[in-house]
């Protein structure tokens, strides 16, 4: 019954986004996988891979027909009218349903409304275009597509029980990423020592303001540590669509916009859960209900302390947010060039729909790092770290993308 509420305020959610969201095709189509996403219950790895796919195929679509960056997979053919709306609604549909076949009957229903709207003229010549290219995506990754079964192990004695819950995407390593060369590109140096100042310092951080009853934590850190619990991608479309709105922009470069964003939030998680499961770090909630024995005096231990908001179920180190947040805030910074910053904003399902907003994507990135500090599932070196790898990660994506 709760994921049956959550998921129908989700969908709920991005309804009422989506009427905001007018620009074209490509932050409509945004908007409709989404709501498919929400409607499927996926968890946050799966959910970004499906956008990867989707937004690489609007993208291929779209400057198939417009013909504006070069070396399109597919192009439309010479004088057919191919009609770009019609293009990324096809490529999108082709594209969920590859995905989450589950879903067909909401995504066929998207389809078939999306074009209802669209004139008679060059639309088949443009479904023609877009199921091209969606296919031409796929074919491209292959290697992909059929992701094999998860083989984690969970560490034990002979007889003894263990927590049964199985980690989140333990086998994404494994992944063929869009535009890093290999998972462990970026791979960052082992998380402190125990023993270390460092150590300390950050796990009395994390245990005084991460807390579910901290007094030291105020009213707004609450309210960033809520609002970042939601990860679904919808949260940083929602601040990438403050672009895409921006006047002077066209349907081919949010297209290319979006394909660059998506593709380096896949990776970004990929990326991460190599890191994650090569270190195999402890969250606060272990670590300070073993305060005792880390060998740290500076440590001490609380048997029953709780994190205000759940602990993902994969490992502590680096941070998964902080690499997303850094990777889309520096595509944006590359988008935007020298023009003025539009007002960054998004909406968050677990902060009851509520709207944050920056003028400066520093605040946007910072404020997502510290809110898994704030949050009490993160130590501030993770933050740093997992900001880092977003850097260099959206630096690599920028260069294959925008430039």
């Amino acid at each position: 019954m709760r994921n049956q509420i959550r998921t129908a305020a989700a969908l709920a959610l991005l309804a009422c986004s989506a009427l905001n969201a007018q620009a074209d095709a490509i932050t409509d189509w945004n908007t409709k996988a989404g709501e498919v996403i929400a409607e499927a219950r996926m968890g946050t790895p799966p959910a970004v891979r499906v956008m990867a796919f989707v937004q690489t195929a609007a993208f291929e679509a779209a400057n198939a027909v417009t013909g504006r960056y070069p070396g399109s997979l597919v192009k439309a053919e010479a004088g057919s009218g191919a009609q770009a709306d019609a293009a990324i609604a096809a490529a999108s549909r082709a594209a969920l349903l590859k995905m989450l076949p589950a879903q067909e009957a909401t995504i066929n229903a998207a389809y078939q409304a999306a074009l209802a709207k669209l004139p008679e003229a060059g639309r088949a010549a443009g479904v023609a275009v877009g199921e091209k290219a969606a296919a031409a995506v796929f074919a491209a990754r292959a290697d992909d597509v059929a992701i094999g079964p998860e083989q984690y192990r969970p560490a034990t004695t002979a007889g003894v029980y263990v927590p049964t819950a199985m980690p989140a995407v333990p086998q994404w390593p494994q992944r063929k990423p869009w535009i890093l060369a290999r998972a462990d590109q970026f791979r960052p140096a082992p998380p402190p020592a125990l023993g270390s100042e460092l150590w300390a310092r950050d796990y009395n951080e994390v245990r005084n303001v991460g807390s579910r009853n901290s007094t030291q934590r105020t009213a707004e850190q609450t309210d960033i540590a809520r609002f970042w619990d939601f990860s679904l991608p919808a949260i940083y479309y929602g601040v990438v669509r403050s672009v895409a709105e921006a006047p002077g922009r066209d349907l081919t470069r949010n297209a290319r916009l979006y394909a660059a964003v998506a593709q380096a939030m896949d990776d970004g998680l990929i990326a991460i859960m190599d890191a994650k499961y090569h270190y195999n770090f402890w969250r606060p909630i272990s670590a300070i209900r073993n305060g005792d024995i880390d060998g740290n005096a500076a440590t001490d231990r609380d048997a029953s302390w709780v994190s205000l908001i759940d602990s993902p179920m994969h490992p502590e180190y680096p941070s998964a947010h902080s690499i997303l947040a850094s990777s889309v805030g520096v595509l944006i910074k590359a988008e935007v060039g020298s023009a003025a910053l539009p007002v960054l904003a998004t909406s968050s399902l677990t902060a009851k729909g509520a709207t944050r907003s920056w003028t400066k994507i520093e605040d946007f990135t910072q404020e997502v790092a510290v809110s898994r500090i704030y949050g009490g599932i993160h130590y501030r070196v993770s933050t740093e770290i997992g900001s880092a790898m977003g850097r260099q990660l959206g630096e690599l994506a920028a260069q294959k993308h925008l430039r």
